[in-house]
């Protein structure tokens, strides 16, 4: 039996190594466009910030590491084409195009970097944070940059525009939405957030469109917006991705937006051919439709779902959240599901509230900033946000396994949660949260004289 892996990152990564384990016999071929396999764009910030020593450092294996294991391992091998019919792959390397057949295909196409439709993309100095190439070439530019403008505020966004603004370089965030982080929180915590990026050095210009990046001698010296100019010697362009699946059309089915088309059990169009990751959608938990959230704990879950439906239908997708953290400076952040942004037409409400993390005999003054999003009419819950400067982020896995139970506000607001003075109070603020949101106090844990 013959599987073939298209793509080393996290579906790929985690197909082959269920592969391994559940067809130890196989004959597994794993395809990589790139020098090295198995690299982790999540983690570009930590080297960035040299936290990690290398980008070597930055994946799960490696040629060595798979060879091992018995994995016929390819690098610098970019799969072009695709013939179902045939069985077959299209495969272009340094030495030309081969074809190779396959028993079960996994893809994992990924996705590139969502192109700035503006003039001066092109200039010298403009950068895309994504994959170890992109990575490379921005850390060489941290030595010598004075003036970065990032355009587009979300994860990766804030990222580099925090990796920067931390060097000590004169850094500008500019998002066409009126806050940062809009896919993921609201105002309320976002203002907060704001405040304290803005206390690091980091510009902020919200609700602003990027209308052209000026450049003099081939090189970057100003961003244009409808509302002002900044200058830039470097520019960082971080407005999400789009799949990469331009070489499959005609051989499997594709969305309008090129998004490969799968069903539960993650099939694709063509027999005997699987696919997940970036490339794909998710069954998403709070509305119950398909949602594109690029995240590596969604592609792991759909490569395990993917081997383990190789012969026969065994395994659905699990609704997700799209559960997700980031450190934001002196913050954490964790989100789960909707919030008011996303919310679309669900007959939603939310409820922000503060909260200190721990009684005051502790001398600390951690507050947790939350926000719970529920149905108006059953009050279960939808979506949640947690930020604190202390590291408060597993608790949204609470709510992320709230919303897929599909418990009440009632259910967490009496939820069961240890107590002990080091770490919470006796109302555990998700219980808090949920209370407030009832219109409910059962109890005060401040002290009292």
């Amino acid at each position: 039996m013959k599987f073939v892996v298209v793509g080393t990152s996290h579906y790929g990564y985690e197909a082959t190594q269920t592969l391994l384990k559940d067809y130890p016999d196989a004959e597994i071929h794993l395809y990589e466009r790139g020098d090295k396999a198995s690299f982790l764009s999540c983690g570009i910030q930590s080297y960035l910030e040299d936290i990690a020593p290398s980008l070597d450092s930055l994946h799960y294996a490696n040629e060595d590491s798979y060879q091992k294991q018995g994995v016929n391992i390819h690098v610098n091998a970019d799969v072009v084409a695709l013939d179902p019919e045939a069985k077959e792959i299209t495969v272009e390397t340094a030495d030309g195009q081969e074809k190779q057949s396959y028993d079960k295909l996994f893809l994992s196409p990924g996705a590139v970097p969502a192109p700035l439709p503006v003039p001066g993309t092109d200039l010298e100095e403009v950068y895309y944070m994504r994959g170890p190439v992109w990575a490379e070439k921005i850390k060489t530019r941290m030595q010598t940059a004075k003036k970065v403008v990032v355009v587009g505020a979300g994860y990766i966004g804030f990222e580099a525009a925090e990796s920067f603004a931390k060097q000590g370089i004169d850094t500008t965030l500019i998002e066409f939405k009126d806050h940062i982080l809009p896919t993921y929180l609201d105002k309320e915590i976002t203002n907060v957030l704001e405040a304290n990026a803005q206390e690091h050095g980091l510009k902020l210009q919200m609700g602003e469109g990027v209308s052209e990046i000026v450049g003099e001698e081939g090189k970057v010296s100003k961003v244009k917006t409808d509302k002002g100019e900044y200058e830039a010697d470097t520019v960082i362009i971080a407005l999400g991705v789009k799949p990469n699946t331009e070489w499959l059309q005609g051989s499997i089915d594709l969305d309008d937006r090129g998004f490969v088309k799968i069903d539960k059990f993650t099939h694709t169009s063509a027999e005997d051919v699987f696919a997940g990751g970036d490339a794909t959608f998710i069954p998403y938990g709070p509305d119950h439709e398909e949602k594109s959230i690029a995240l590596a704990t969604n592609a792991r879950k759909q490569a395990v779902v993917s081997v383990k439906n190789a012969f026969e239908d065994k395994l659905e997708e699990p609704e997700l959240n799209g559960t997700s953290a980031l450190p934001v400076f002196d913050y954490t952040i964790a989100t789960t599901g909707v919030n008011e942004t996303t919310a679309g037409s669900l007959n939603a409400a939310s409820h922000y509230y503060e909260e200190k993390l721990l009684p005051d005999f502790r001398g600390q003054e951690e507050t947790v900033h939350m926000k719970i999003t529920y149905d108006k009419d059953s009050h279960k819950i939808l979506g949640g946000q947690l930020a604190s400067k202390a590291n408060i982020t597993h608790a949204i896995n609470a709510l992320s396994v709230a919303i897929t139970a599909e418990w009440t506000l009632e259910q967490l607001a009496l939820a069961d949660f240890f107590f002990q003075p080091g770490f919470d109070r006796p109302w555990h603020f998700l219980n808090v949260l949920a209370q407030q949101a009832l219109g409910e106090t059962f109890g005060s844990d401040q002290m009292i004289f």
